[in-house]
């Protein structure tokens, strides 16, 4: 009996040791995770002397909001906003309206030619024409230096595809599908009618990876576009953090805007990804099911 209890306490120590490693690999991660968020963020609103000199480590010194004055004041500013808004509410609807009836189609082995299509889209993940080409391509549909290039074209991932189709291969019953044949449903109103509102979802989860690549896109824009009215968020910040340009309509001096060139580097970071930090908790739910869910490719 005592050696049995002594075994007991032993075990019990075990796993306490194990789940301290656990939960402490983990707050090493979440820190090593949030920590330069978190540091980006209170830098934004310190002294830049302090930022500089680096004694902003947790918590911010001599807290001012001028940097996000000055970059609010910046006209770029918001007409890369709009641009960026725009092209990732259309872009993220077209490519929705094109990956999902692919991937049902997809989806259906009484597909002609299926797996024909299947290595043809997969086979686009590693090979592609090429830049030069491409860039030919996109002059002769006439949608260089347009908000189409922005748009239209690399509207599909091929991965998102696989992923959807999938989802709607493991989890939409074929039973399902052949009880709504024997009541005379096509193929259209089976996707509109009972597909789409089983997969909420993989729809979220797939919108998400959409508008989040829409939102970041700044190299198309770089390539293709060389209207100032049509530049993107991201090109706008990129053009301050890599060529350090100074912001437009500054009413700071020479001496001022060169001290404050970080500190408005660390503002346009928190300006650019706020509206994606609050996107994700809204689809939360979604995303970890419909990530699971289509995780496993057939």
């Amino acid at each position: 009996m005592a050696q049995k209890s002594a075994v007991l306490k032993k075990k019990q120590l075990s796993d306490i040791l194990i789940d301290l490693f656990v939960y402490g690999a983990i707050a090493l991660t979440v820190i090593a995770a949030a920590y330069p968020v978190y540091f980006v963020c209170i830098a934004s609103v310190s002294s830049p002397t302090a930022v500089s000199r680096g004694e902003v480590l947790l918590l911010p010194k001599k807290i001012n909001f001028r940097a996000y004055q000055e970059v609010f004041q910046d006209a770029r500013v918001w007409l890369g906003y709009r641009n960026t808004i725009f092209y990732t509410l259309a872009g993220t609807a077209l490519s929705l309206v094109f990956t999902i009836p692919a991937s049902f189609s997809l989806s259906r082995k009484e597909l002609p030619f299926r797996q024909g299509l299947m290595f043809f889209f997969t086979f686009t993940m590693f090979f592609s024409g090429g830049l030069i080409p491409t860039y030919f391509l996109m002059q002769n549909l006439n949608l260089v230096n347009t908000v189409w290039v922005m748009i239209l074209p690399f509207s599909v991932s091929v991965y998102n595809l696989i992923v959807t189709r999938t989802f709607f291969q493991n989890s939409i019953p074929e039973d399902l599908f052949e009880a709504a044949r024997i009541d005379g449903c096509s193929y259209t109103r089976f996707l509109f009618q009972i597909v789409l509102p089983l997969s909420k979802a993989i729809i979220a989860v797939i919108g998400l990876y959409y508008a989040v690549w829409y939102w970041n896109e700044y190299m198309r824009a770089l390539i293709y576009v060389q209207d100032k009215n049509l530049i993107p968020l991201q090109l706008v910040l990129r053009n301050i953090l890599v060529e350090n340009q100074a912001l437009e309509g500054s009413s700071l001096g020479a001496e001022s805007r060169r001290q404050l060139v970080d500190l408005l580097k660390y503002a346009l970071i928190v300006v650019s990804t706020l509206p994606m930090l609050i996107l994700y908790p809204l689809l939360q739910k979604y995303f970890e099911k419909g990530v699971m869910i289509g995780s496993i490719k057939g």
